[in-house]
């Protein structure tokens, strides 16, 4: 892939997520000023346990199938991705069937109820894990649609179609008064979303050219072998992602999750650059690492990280100079948030000069070593937020995020250069 490939790709990808980044924006905008902060922080509650609950059903699936489109590609086989792709359905399936039924059996509305000091908190849990399957199928379609080399429609799916569905049910909601309903909202989004891409990937499969394939047969366990190292750093990452609001919502109300949801929205503006950037670039360092091209690997993942860094660099100025004037747009009671997004910047800068790290080592079968770093990485983020939240609230949160984003940001760069001499950190 050249220079001026990369960068093309990188920007369409770009472009498309901040239409969705847009959305989104545009959709808390809505509900930060109509909806009650209380509602607001409920459906912030359920999206994180979503996020959590998520990663542990999809089971690295969504990040293996990127994996194997490369090593098929390497390997003139892409035909065989049909079957992988079937297998990891029943790995989905089974999974969020036995989330369900754990929680069932081993806990009961009084015990979550009284460990979130909510008497909503089980109700909201368990509509959650009903939806699990929806999430985690949608999830996997959009990196199969990807996968396909489908970016940009995978990309459309990931970015604009999976707010849109919750955007336009919540005006509804309003309309007619049932802005209690937003949970519900959300997660009936996922089960349209599920049905949908479920047909597109169906149709791409049924145009996937079979001359000249070589068929390779992958069995499940093999399959299962190969995501589950996936599955552990990616449940990791979406927890770190997203245990600062689940802590929070122990020791503090929903309203003031709500404020702290937005700040870490705003955070996460300035990783378009890394998730575009890495959606191009998946598929390439899996296939270029097979033929052991290391120089042209090297040079890949240089202009990937200042592609990163560059636009990282100009969303981080703008929200750093005006943090106070854009929080205010949701509200004024949303300022207090203001110091929790200067720290939260401040971590997703250094995540910028840090490079591609997760996804090069996901991509080069260190999925392990990967493991050990941001199991690491988790562990001081939740005793650091455990430590901080009671005495700083959403403060403590956002500090435990930096801590701990740079912890593992700084053991990844280690790591890969000492096993193959790759740089990613921006040189």
């Amino acid at each position: 892939m050249s220079i001026k490939d990369l960068t093309q790709k990188s920007f369409s990808v770009l472009i498309i997520r901040s239409f969705g980044v847009l959305l989104l924006f545009g959709f808390t905008l809505f509900i930060t000023n109509f909806y009650s902060a209380e509602n607001v922080g409920r459906y912030d509650f359920v999206r994180s346990t979503l996020m959590v609950l998520g990663g542990i059903s999809l089971m690295g699936t969504n990040q293996s199938i990127i994996y194997y489109s490369g090593l098929l590609n390497a390997r003139k086989s892409v035909e065989s991705i049909r079957s992988i792709y079937s297998k990891m359905l029943k790995i989905i399936f089974t999974l969020s069937l036995i989330i369900l039924g754990f929680f069932m059996i081993f806990f009961n509305e009084s015990i979550i109820n009284d460990i979130f000091k909510n008497r909503e908190s089980y109700s909201l849990i368990l509509k959650t894990i009903l939806t699990l399957v929806f999430f985690s199928v949608t999830m996997l379609n959009i990196d199969t649609i990807r996968a396909l080399k489908k970016t940009i429609l995978s990309e459309m799916y990931r970015s604009i179609f999976r707010y849109l569905p919750v955007f336009i049910f919540a005006v509804i909601l309003l309309k007619t008064n049932n802005e209690e309903l937003l949970v519900e909202a959300y997660l009936l989004g996922f089960l349209l979303l599920s049905l949908f891409s479920s047909t597109r990937v169906y149709i791409l499969f049924k145009k996937l050219n079979k001359a000249n394939d070589k068929p390779e047969f992958f069995t499940l366990k093999e399959i299962f072998k190969t995501s589950s190292p996936m599955a552990l750093s990616a449940t990791a990452y979406f927890i770190m992602q997203s245990i600062d609001v689940i802590i929070l919502s122990i020791y503090e109300g929903f309203d003031l999750i709500a404020y702290y949801s937005v700040s870490v929205k705003l955070a996460m503006l300035t990783t378009l650059a890394l998730m575009s950037v890495n959606i191009v670039i998946a598929p390439r360092i899996a296939e270029i690492y097979e033929n052991q091209k290391m120089q042209k690997l090297q040079k890949l993942i240089k202009h990937s990280t200042r592609i990163i860094f560059l636009i990282s660099i100009c969303v981080l100025s703008v929200l750093f100079f005006f943090s106070e004037e854009i929080l205010s747009l949701f509200g004024q009671d949303y300022i207090i948030a203001k110091n929790a997004l200067l720290f939260l910047l401040a971590a997703q800068f250094f995540n910028a000069i840090s490079g591609p790290g997760a996804i090069y080592l996901n991509m080069t079968r260190r999925q392990k070593t990967l493991n050990k770093i941001l199991v690491f990485g988790l562990i001081i983020n939740i005793s650091l937020n455990f430590y901080l939240i009671p005495t700083e609230g959403i403060n403590g949160a956002a500090i435990a995020t930096l801590i701990s984003l740079i912890v593992w940001n700084t053991i990844t760069t280690i790591a890969i250069y000492s096993k193959d001499k790759i740089k990613i950190f921006l040189t």
